[in-house]
């Protein structure tokens, strides 16, 4: 499981730029609160051989709203909750600040570690200014420059020595599917879990700072032994939305990172909305297995093409990414819970299984040669061996005399006929083509 990285700070003193710089591209969830728009970004980073992923909280601000101000609070106490090391930054241009105080006030309270990272110090001069922010209280500090990247070297380094140690997985977990139940609020996790493993558990409640399942607990059920790794467990707030949306990301994001397949479930009545998709494509850009399970299926009025109608609609919003199973479920009425227990073992499976490589290749190079990738500069890319890479995931490679004239619709062609013969339904594949 990687580790959890949250930014914090006030706005406009180089989050969201450390954040870029750190994944290499951008995601955003827009919410709107009080006629402020702010970005909720999230994503996966990689330095020196460890990967973690890094949530940007948005900025920590005090306004003449009191209900407004308390919120954001909230969300960066719910980022400090659950990541496992927080980057607290801070502008060097403009000293410290009363926000930053505040910020600091929080973050003297937490067991975790907390690195200051004094931004847009890109000389000697700013250097020396830095010195302030030892008043914070807080140690050491690290400089840097989120713009030029100057300095983020060393934040890093510090950053990999301050994850927590982390129990190897015992064989038994090892061996024991991991299934995690996703998805925006309200969309009937809970019910799910509950008629799942046959028993009511308070998962969501109404109380602040509710007390949490383990993330991992061990069920047999319909004959099937796994580990459930729940994210119903969501601390709900009594005024403002925003903060419950925030924290059901973070919970996915905790959850997909310790599961090997993820049951999205989404509600009938509300459809494929912009959070199931958020949800959906950080399990696939994770390697995770997925099955999506339309929930609430007996709330649909429904005549004899809304099955296929609504599916076809979720699989237009999934493109290019489309083998993935979709089951109409009520966890109410505990309607096809079984098939859908069935189709997350299968998928598992799915993403288990190996290839030998003589089959492979038999079936493989028949296809490449009858249709061969297409001749660029009148160059002709030849592909004569390939194979399943000995990978927790599915990945294959192709050796071929010039790898950097196959373009990505070949590799998504190559990708399609693979999925044609061989069944990873709800499981990302990776293509990679090598010099050989």
């Amino acid at each position: 499981m990687n580790n959890i990285v949250a930014i914090v700070g006030r706005p406009n003193v180089g989050k969201s730029t450390l954040f870029n710089r750190l994944i290499q591209r951008r995601e955003a969830i827009v919410d709107s609160v009080s006629g402020v728009t702010r970005d909720r970004n999230y994503g996966k980073s990689e330095w020196n051989g460890k990967e973690f992923s890094v949530i940007d909280t948005g900025g920590y601000v005090r306004g003449s709203d009191d209900v407004f101000e308390g919120e954001i609070r909230k969300q960066v106490e719910l980022a400090i909750d659950e990541a496992d090391v927080i980057i607290f930054v801070v502008d060097v241009e403009e000293g410290i600040t009363p926000m930053d105080d505040a910020v600091a006030k929080l973050l003297r309270k937490v067991t975790k570690p907390v690195l200051l990272a004094v931004n847009k110090v890109d000389n000697s001069m700013r250097e020396k200014d830095a010195v302030e922010f030892y008043n914070l209280g807080l140690g050491e500090y690290f400089t840097f420059a989120s713009i030029s990247g100057s300095g983020t070297g060393d934040l890093l380094d510090a950053l990999i020595d301050a994850f927590p140690v982390k129990p190897e997985p015992t064989k038994e977990e090892v061996v024991l599917p991991r299934f995690c139940v996703v998805g925006r609020p309200n969309a009937g996790k809970s019910s799910f879990i509950n008629a799942l493993i046959g028993e009511d558990r308070y998962i969501v409640t109404d109380i602040a700072g509710t007390t949490r399942d383990a993330i991992d607990t061990k069920f047999d059920r319909f004959g099937f032994e796994f580990n459930l790794v729940d994210t119903a467990g969501i601390r709900r707030k009594t005024k403002v939305k925003e903060d419950l949306e925030f924290y059901s990301v973070m919970r996915s994001v905790r959850a997909i990172e310790h599961s090997d397949v993820c049951i999205l479930i989404i509600d009938a009545t509300r459809g494929f909305e912009g959070q199931d998709q958020s949800i959906f494509w950080l399990a696939e850009k994770n390697r995770k297995g997925v099955v999506i399970l339309v929930n609430k299926w007996d709330l649909v009025e429904k005549d004899t093409m809304s099955t296929r109608d609504y599916e076809a609609k979720i699989r237009e919003q999934l493109q290019p990414f489309t083998d993935v199973p979709i089951i109409f479920v009520s966890a109410l009425t505990k309607q096809r819970l079984l098939k859908a227990l069935e189709e997350t073992v299968k998928v598992y499976e799915n993403r288990a299984q190996r290839i030998s490589t003589s089959k492979f290749n038999d079936y493989m190079l028949k296809i490449i040669e009858n249709h061969p990738p297409p001749a660029l500069k009148g160059k002709y890319v030849k592909i004569k061996y390939c194979m399943q890479l000995p990978t927790p995931t599915p990945q294959f490679v192709f050796f071929a005399n010039l790898p950097q004239y196959v373009k990505e619709a070949y590799k998504r062609f190559l990708e399609n006929k693979i999925r044609e013969n061989w069944d990873f339904s709800g499981v990302p594949i990776d293509i990679y083509i090598r010099e050989k």
